[in-house]
């Protein structure tokens, strides 16, 4: 794996085999969400989008193919869509296409960032003040659901609705290569399914769910990869406390 920093705000990681890894060191880190870029044959991949403190899609185009970038939010929190309006071709869960539309901070928490003592430890730019930020709305282009396939050429993502955490959130899974996107579903630390909008019943059935997939890595939407043993393990701890 080889890392590259861009400009001071972005860091990114080549996780080989046409995957990028991209995430914003100076956020608080509960809302340092992971962003990814994954190369196809016909089309790219971006997968969530982080705060939106600084553009993004100049970052994701530095290391993309050239071919056409398909974006895909997991789910409708501030720390994933911030530059979801920057790419032109917007895809989520018809659950979340409310939200996206108009960001309501009901929906994206971003009151919960700016309440924040220390939000950022560095500004995104000269200036910058929690007070004034705000996400730009992002409608969708179009809607995804449960088995839909997101078809890169070379390989194809089928849609996981993994709800609990949210009601849209979304996996993506390429079940040829075990290749998977869990958004906000699973991830290393603590989970959350305590917000306003979380169905902790609901999130019990996806993480049976999430335990009996067959994956090769899995990443969430925070934090580094994990196994498939990692992912069956936080899986089963949930389910166990549950």
């Amino acid at each position: 794996m080889s890392c590259d920093a861009t400009d001071g705000w972005f860091a990114i990681a080549d996780l080989g085999g046409g995957l990028f890894r991209i995430h914003e060191p100076h956020v608080h880190r509960f809302f340092r969400g992971n962003i990814f870029l994954l190369r196809g044959r016909d089309a790219d991949l971006v997968v969530d989008f982080g705060m939106g403190l600084r553009p993004l899609a100049p970052v994701v185009i530095r290391f993309a193919s050239g071919a056409q970038l398909m974006a895909v939010a997991t789910h409708s929190h501030a720390d994933h869509i911030g530059g979801f309006h920057e790419f032109a071709d917007r895809h989520a869960h018809s659950s979340e296409a409310a939200a996206l539309a108009s960001m309501p901070e009901s929906a994206t928490f971003a009151d919960m960032f700016r309440a924040l003592d220390e939000p950022v430890t560095v500004p995104p730019e000269p200036g910058w003040h929690k007070d004034g930020w705000r996400i730009p709305a992002a409608p969708l282009t179009a809607m995804v659901e449960e088995g839909d396939v997101i078809d890169l050429g070379d390989r194809r993502l089928e849609v996981l609705h993994l709800p609990g955490h949210s009601p849209g959130s979304i996996g993506l899974i390429d079940r040829e290569s075990g290749l998977f996107f869990a958004g906000d579903a699973i991830y290393r630390g603590t989970l959350v399914d305590d917000l306003p909008h979380s169905d902790k019943s609901a999130y019990r059935e996806t993480m049976a769910r999430i335990a009996a997939l067959d994956v090769a890595v899995a990443h969430g939407g925070h934090g580094e990869a994990l196994s498939a043993q990692e992912m069956r393990e936080i899986a089963m701890a949930y389910l166990a406390a549950a």
